[in-house]
C-alpha cells in the first residue's frame, strides 16, 4: 500500500525497524483486534494498539468510567466520568491515532454474542477481571480458531500467556481446568492493585499483540510469564497441551458453547 506522508512520519520508527519495515506498518493497518475490557489491562493495550496503527480495534465492556477506575485505567480522564468505558476508550484512541478505527461494543460478552463478534477480527486479547469471561473467551477462540493474548493481574502481581491450540498450543484451560470455588481468588476491588502493574502487563500484552500480528519473535504460546512488582524478577513457565484438556484434548468433553449456556 502506498503511505501517505502523514504516515510516513508517524509510523517512521516501525518503518526503520528491519524485522517491521513498510510491510509490517502495512500488516498492522490491516490488523483487526479484540480487546476484551476498557479497564486497567485494556488501557494501555489500546493505547499502545492504535499508536502503532493497529486498524481496526474492538473493544467490549459494559461498564462506565468511575472516579476509582482513574488510578490505573489510563485511557480514561475525570472529564469522563460516567461515559460509557467503550465511548471512552474510541475518543482515546482516536485521539492518539485518527487512522485507527474503533468498534464499540457496550455490552456483556456471553455465549450468545461472543461468536458473532469474534468472525470479525483476527486476533483477541482477553484483559477481562473474572474467570467466568476468561474461560468464555478462551473456548469461543478454539472453536474460532483465534490466536488469544491473555493477562491478569492482582495486587503487585501479574500473568502473560498467548494461547494458540490451532497451531499446537495449549489453551487457557490446559493451564487452569476449570475455575477456583467462588471467593477463593479476590478481584482487585476486594484485593487492591498498584496501578502501574496493570500499565506493565497492558504493556507487555500489546507487545504480544504486535508479535503475533507481524510474525516476529518468539511466541509467547506454551510459557506462561509470571511478574512480581515488588522482587521485579520475571519467571518464565513452559506449558504444554494437557493430554486430558476438556476442549483441546484428543477426547474433548467440551464440543460448542453449549456449557456457557449457549
Amino acid at each position: 500500500m502506498d503511505f501517505s506522508e502523514d504516515q510516513i512520519h508517524r509510523y517512521a520508527r516501525h518503518i526503520l525497524l528491519r524485522e517491521v519495515g513498510g510491510v509490517g506498518q502495512e500488516k498492522l493497518l490491516k490488523a483487526k483486534v479484540l480487546l476484551v475490557g476498557a479497564g486497567g489491562l485494556g488501557s494501555p493495550l489500546l493505547l499502545y494498539l492504535a499508536a502503532a496503527g493497529v486498524g481496526t480495534i474492538g473493544v467490549i465492556d459494559d461498564d462506565k468510567v468511575e472516579l476509582s477506575n482513574l488510578q490505573r485505567q489510563i485511557a480514561h480522564t475525570t472529564d469522563r466520568i460516567g461515559m460509557p468505558k467503550v465511548q471512552s476508550a474510541g475518543r482515546a484512541a482516536t485521539a492518539i491515532n485518527p487512522d485507527v478505527k474503533v468498534v464499540e461494543y457496550k455490552s456483556r460478552l456471553d455465549a450468545g454474542n461472543i461468536s458473532g463478534i469474534l468472525k470479525d477480527f483476527d486476533l483477541v486479547a482477553d484483559g477481562s477481571d473474572n474467570f467466568p469471561t476468561r474461560f468464555l473467551v478462551n473456548d469461543a477462540c478454539f472453536f474460532a480458531k483465534k490466536t488469544l493474548v491473555s493477562a491478569a493481574v492482582l495486587r503487585f502481581d501479574g500473568q502473560l500467556a498467548t494461547f494458540k491450540p490451532h497451531a499446537g498450543g495449549p489453551c487457557y484451560r490446559c493451564l487452569y481446568p476449570e475455575a477456583p470455588p467462588p471467593g477463593e481468588v479476590p478481584s482487585c476491588d476486594q484485593a487492591g492493585i498498584l496501578g502501574a502493574v496493570a500499565g506493565v502487563l497492558g504493556t507487555l500484552q500489546a507487545t504480544e499483540v504486535l508479535k503475533e500480528i507481524l510474525g516476529i519473535g518468539e511466541s509467547m504460546a506454551g510459557r506462561l510469564l509470571i511478574y512480581d512488582a515488588l522482587s521485579a524478577v520475571p519467571r518464565m513457565v513452559k506449558v504444554k497441551p494437557d493430554p486430558e484438556c476438556a476442549l483441546c484434548g484428543p477426547k474433548p468433553s467440551f464440543k460448542d458453547l453449549r456449557h456457557h449456556g449457549a
